[in-house]
């Protein structure tokens, strides 16, 4: 096997720049390769004595091709070599000359992402892990999720995806920072059926981030707002989203492309299944085309399981309407099934936690305890407000029975304390 660093007391940085030259110029004749690494080695040594690092860095990165490609290299001296090479940043006089080593060290490790995939993006997080300033680790960070995604590991970066938070407040990023963050790792899960809710958690993120104010760079959102709603849309477990309430997905609702998809996100999160069915007949080539449209992974949208979905989320708004008791027959035909598929479709909402209710099968009614809100908007913080104004009432009601039952209490005891003296 081939050895990295000399048993010696030559500096590690000095031992890869000799090592890969010799690599680079085998095939020259020993006495080209003897004149190349001596002149290579001659010049390291001159950056390291003026504190050269960056050309020092660029100059050992020189021969990171052949080092990647020759069969002699194994992974574990592949490593090392990044190692020696990357340690160089800890040596850096500036965050400014940290961050153009980092560069050129990422430039070089994502050239061929399908070559080692897995053992460039431990590289880079070796790099990421050696570094002080926090744009240089998000940068770093960056350029490994697009690695992982072009040489297809992501689930060796999926993981880190739980720290997003905890990064953010590290790196204080500016909101342009942060929506290629978002949009980058929601493009990392999309692709992931188990991870199909986190993509669409870092989408909405993404989306959050503009503003009414951003009018002149909202265009950019338009084909990751109508991909979010597509896959708001297709999803079988997600029944709420705030969607409607930001400036990015509000601006399809006047666009010639996207206007259709506006539409139906409505429907979904205001309207009952009805709604849908006249949709879905009035545009049914265009809900098949919709992934083409924007460039999903899976085009077409299953047309039954977007009525299963919606006559949960009908169930749901029949819940919220009807003050806490639904009748079978209003069920029914709200849901457009059978008599005797009523309760099955109550008990799936129960088991989706969309309604908490009892059935009574006797007067054929369902009573409603509580509910799922599809969208939680201005008649929602009322509804709340009178509950709340309702709970503190009886509360109060409450503390003033207890105090005047405590007075009553105390009165008595004194009395009967008067009579025994």
């Amino acid at each position: 096997m081939t050895t990295v660093v000399p048993t010696s007391e030559e500096d590690p940085a000095l031992s890869v720049v000799r090592f890969t030259s010799e690599l680079a110029w085998s095939d020259a004749g020993p006495e080209v390769m003897e004149q190349q690494v001596s002149r290579l080695c001659v010049e390291a040594q001159e950056c390291m004595v003026m504190n050269r690092w960056l050309d020092l860095t660029s100059l050992m990165l020189t021969s990171a091709d052949i080092v990647f490609s020759n069969s002699k290299v194994s992974e574990k001296d592949l490593e090392c070599i990044f190692t020696v090479i990357c340690n160089l940043v800890t040596k850096s006089r500036s965050p400014d000359e940290e961050l153009e080593m980092a560069k050129i060290i990422c430039a070089k490790i994502i050239q061929q992402p399908s070559d080692k995939p897995a053992l460039r993006l431990k590289i880079l997080f070796n790099l990421y892990n050696l570094l002080d300033n926090a744009y240089c680790r998000f940068y770093v960070f960056m350029k490994a999720l697009n690695l992982a995604v072009s040489g297809k590991v992501t689930e060796h970066v999926i993981p880190s995806f739980k720290k997003i938070d905890s990064f953010l407040k590290e790196w204080n990023l500016e909101v342009q920072d942060q929506r290629e963050l978002f949009l980058s790792v929601a493009n990392a899960l999309k692709d992931s059926k188990s991870s199909a809710k986190d993509s669409f958690k870092f989408l909405t993120k993404y989306l959050a981030t503009f503003s009414d104010e951003d009018t002149y760079k909202m265009g950019e959102a338009k084909e990751e707002a109508a991909r979010t709603i597509i896959e708001f849309v297709k999803a079988p477990d997600m029944f709420q989203c705030d969607l409607l309430d930001m400036p990015a997905v509000g601006q399809l609702e006047k666009d010639a492309k996207y206007a259709l998809v506006y539409q139906l996100l409505k429907i979904f999160l205001t309207q009952r299944l009805d709604a849908y069915l006249e949709f879905q007949a009035a545009n049914s080539a265009l809900l098949k085309s919709y992934g083409i449209t924007i460039g999903l992974v899976n085009p077409s949208l299953v047309h039954e399981d977007c009525i299963a979905k919606m006559r949960l989320m009908s169930l749901v708004d029949l819940a919220s309407h009807e003050s806490g008791r639904i009748p079978y027959a209003l069920i029914k035909d709200t849901l457009r099934i059978d008599n005797d598929e009523v309760e099955l479709w109550v008990v799936k909402a129960l088991t989706t936690k969309l309604i908490d209710c009892k059935m009574d099968q006797l007067n054929q009614v369902v009573l409603v305890s509580s509910c799922t809100e599809r969208v939680f908007g201005l008649r929602q913080w009322q509804a709340l407000r009178t509950k709340l104004g309702t709970w503190r009432g009886n509360i109060e009601s409450v503390i003033n029975t207890i105090q005047a039952n405590k007075i009553t209490e105390d009165s008595s005891q004194a009395v009967q304390g008067m009579m025994i003296r």
